[in-house]
């Protein structure tokens, strides 16, 4: 019974397989319409049921194996391009050949899935009960295996490589500006991303195409940036790259994996931009260099964003850009050498010499400024403000700017020029914007106090000769200071302005004064300026030689004494190489009034009662007026040799020497009713004249450097040798960088004055004392 049962079984599975096995082949012949998918769904469920779910199984898999077998030899095998000796034969496989096999590929991988899905619903019973707890793949993913396995690895045929290669040549094509069909690439694609490798746990497209893809893709732009740097200028190669790597990104986009993505730009970056950084950067006439020279911000703005990609691109640029700023402001800073060269040519120092400094030190600020200009147009257009650049492009400045010992008397100049009347053609929003671009190269000056010193000194004349532009503009431009420096760098300059503005006020009340004393008033209008000796740059506490005229002697007198009689304790110098005068001269062709400088005021009162033709020597002149020798005769030069020559000087010249002769020049004539005998001002100083400064400067920074000490020490009692020193440079740091060795030197002077001592145990740590 028992076998006669199970033939009966046998017989039943055999003939439910049979109709199972003809039905799938009609699913493959495309005749699924005349099938009934409820029966067939129902013989697979009764051959499940009765366990022969492995007999199923196994059968499936044989007629799709079976299947698969003749469409690679009856469909696939015949659609290989044509590949032969000549190159027109390889261009055919490379080309329609190969476009016509993706096509025939694609059409068996859809007719593939399609068959298999319905497959899948004939057998979803023995998908959801045999194979799970058999742990063998489900029918779709069996299928998928299968057509792995016979079609594209097939070990009968060379698929596999037929394949490969002509996707690579697809796009090889594509990458010479061919025209492909995406439509087959990609269908390809995404068979290879939904078959998987078992054995690798990813996808076949990551195992068998991806490897040799970028392999012959490194391959090709090695070759292609080789070509390209001998054939292209720097924009025309740049502009080849972009287009490389926006044609990749495409190429991903439109039939390749994301996952390629990085590794394809990864590439065409390191072949095309990496390998030739320092190649572009550097070509002559179309670099980096040229492009800045040029201003050619797309070309900038292209390359900053190319180079960017790659690690050490930025840095590259970075470091040629900061070399080029080197050598354009050491261009700039040569012509201050030249001028200085030419300017010491001779021995004396005459006012033209002065006024040709002034001119250099204005230009060579404008220069920088233009250059600053220059470049912060590059950081704003193409560098995309990059804080990493403007860092670099400060270190550069910082560089060249500090090369020039004089930048900061350059600087004062500058700003000292920008804030004088008379200053033609710019309004006071444009100075306000000039000293603004000044203020940022004043950052980059490491010897602040030095400028400070020079700035006092303009600003006092400013002040004193009443040539500035506006309060506001000075106070404004005080105000920038104390921004950048602190309070204590503008306190000084503030005093000099609060001495001018209580000056204005004793005047108004002298002059009260004057209308309701009973004394006699001066002949004379007298407006004095009140100084304190403290903030003013000038030797305040001496007074300057000089003999004034008897009524003017007078005037000074009655002043003094309102002032003393309201200030007790107080003692008034009177600085006459400081002051200016209105006189009114009187020539044999009009009269003219005259401004000059209180020394130039008391040489022409001298000829007031001389006869025309009578002369006075240089020697009379000295000794009656006792002006010191220098001033004198800079001042005889104003008034004999320059415009304005009030003085005949006998025998001609431009040198004022002993045995000179002066007569008043009464023949003088001058369209002007008002004129004014320019002096020497706000001029460069002579080597001389610098290193006084400069003297004054240290003795200064001797004081400051014992004083941060003695701060530093206060605070932390005891602290070792290396440590102060670091403290004590990071203080002084925003008004100069001092020399190690000189905080050395003011650390043994406080040892010797017993401000500090030496550790009884370790002579590199100090103690302070109190």
């Amino acid at each position: 019974m028992s076998r006669r049962f199970q033939n009966a079984a046998d017989s039943q599975f055999s003939d439910n397989w049979d109709r199972l096995a003809q039905a799938i082949r009609e699913i493959h012949r495309k005749n699924a319409s005349i099938l009934s998918f409820e029966e067939l769904y129902r013989n697979a469920y009764n051959m499940v049921l009765h366990k022969n779910g492995d007999k199923l199984y196994n059968g499936v898999r044989e007629v799709i194996t079976q299947h698969l077998e003749e469409v690679a030899k009856d469909q696939v095998v015949p659609a290989f391009p044509v590949s032969g000796a000549s190159s027109s034969q390889a261009n055919s496989a490379n080309g329609a050949g190969g476009a016509n096999f993706l096509k025939v590929l694609k059409s068996v991988w859809e007719d593939h899935t399609t068959c298999m899905l319905m497959i899948r619903d004939i057998l979803m019973y023995m998908d959801r009960v045999y194979a799970k707890s058999a742990n063998v793949p489900l029918v779709y993913e069996l299928g998928l295996e299968l057509f792995r396995d016979t079609i594209v690895r097939s070990t009968i045929y060379p698929i596999q490589n037929h394949l490969l290669d002509v996707l690579l040549n697809q796009i090889l094509l594509e990458r010479e500006n061919e025209i492909i069909d995406r439509s087959n690439i990609k269908a390809s694609m995404d068979m290879l991303l939904e078959l998987t490798d078992t054995s690798a746990k990813d996808s076949v497209y990551a195992t068998d195409f991806e490897g040799r893809f970028l392999e012959t893709s490194a391959e090709y732009y090695r070759v292609e940036g080789q070509m390209l740097v001998g054939e292209c200028d720097a924009p025309e190669y740049m502009k080849k790259v972009e287009k490389r790597l926006n044609e990749e990104e495409q190429r991903v986009r439109h039939y390749l994996s994301q996952t390629t993505e990085p590794k394809i730009r990864s590439i065409v970056e390191e072949e095309l931009i990496s390998k030739h950084l320092k190649t572009v950067i550097e070509m002559e006439n179309s670099g980096l260099i040229p492009m800045l020279r040029n201003e050619k911000m797309d070309d900038l703005g292209r390359m900053y964003k190319l180079f960017g990609r790659v690690i050490k691109g930025h840095e590259e640029m970075k470091t040629a850009i900061s070399n080029y700023i080197r050598e354009l402001g050491k261009d700039i800073n040569e012509t201050v050498s030249n001028s200085a060269t030419t300017a010491t040519a001779g021995e004396s120092h005459t006012t033209g010499d002065r006024q040709t400094g002034t001119s250099v030190a204005i230009r060579w600020v404008q220069d920088v400024l233009d250059l600053k200009d220059k470049f912060d147009k590059v950081q704003n257009l193409a560098l995309s403000n990059d804080k990493a650049f403007q860092t670099a492009f400060n270190e550069a400045f910082e560089f060249f700017i500090n090369k020039n010992l004089k930048s900061p008397e350059f600087i004062s100049l500058f700003i000292d020029d920008n804030l004088k009347k008379g200053l033609k053609g710019k309004t006071e929003e444009e100075v306000d914007n000039v000293l603004d671009k000044t203020i940022t190269l004043f950052r980059f000056i490491g010897e602040k106090d030095v400028f400070e010193r020079y700035y006092k000194q303009h600003l006092a004349k400013r002040l004193l000769l009443g040539r500035s532009v506006s309060d506001d503009a000075e106070r404004g431009m005080i105000g920038k200071l104390k921004i950048e420096c602190g309070y204590q760098f503008t306190t000084k300059l503030e005093g000099m302005f609060n001495d001018m503005r209580i000056s204005t006020d004793t005047m108004t009340d002298f002059k009260d004064y004057l209308e309701k004393s009973a004394l006699e008033r001066p002949k004379l209008d007298l407006s004095v300026t009140v100084l304190t000796s403290t903030f003013w740059p000038m030797n305040l506490s001496a007074s300057p030689r000089c003999n004034f005229p008897a009524e003017i002697t007078k005037a000074c007198d009655t002043f003094q004494r309102f002032y003393l009689a309201r200030h007790s304790g107080r003692r008034l110098t009177w600085q006459s190489n400081m002051g200016s005068a209105d006189i009114r001269a009187t020539f044999n062709a009009r009269k003219h009034d005259i401004n000059v400088s209180t020394y130039q005021m008391v040489i022409l009162l001298m000829f007031n009662d001389l006869p025309p033709s009578q002369s006075l020597s240089y020697e009379t002149i000295k000794g009656e007026s006792d002006i010191p020798e220098a001033d004198l005769k800079r001042n005889l030069q104003s008034l004999a040799c320059a415009k304005y020559k009030i003085l005949v000087k006998e025998p001609k010249g431009k040198e004022i020497e002993p045995g000179d002769k002066f007569y008043f020049n009464s023949d003088f004539t001058c369209q002007l009713q008002r004129i004014k005998i320019q002096t020497v001002a706000s001029k460069v100083e002579t080597e001389g004249e610098r290193k006084d400064t400069r003297e004054k400067v240290e003795e200064a920074r001797k004081h400051q450097t014992e004083a941060a000490i003695v701060r530093i020490m206060k605070d932390r009692k005891t602290m070792d040798h290396n440590l102060l020193i670091a403290e004590v440079t990071k203080q002084l740091q925003p008004r100069f960088v001092p020399n190690p060795a000189m905080i050395k030197k003011r650390i043994e002077a406080l040892i010797e004055r017993e401000y500090l001592e030496r550790a009884p145990g370790d002579r590199r740590v100090y103690n302070y004392l109190a």
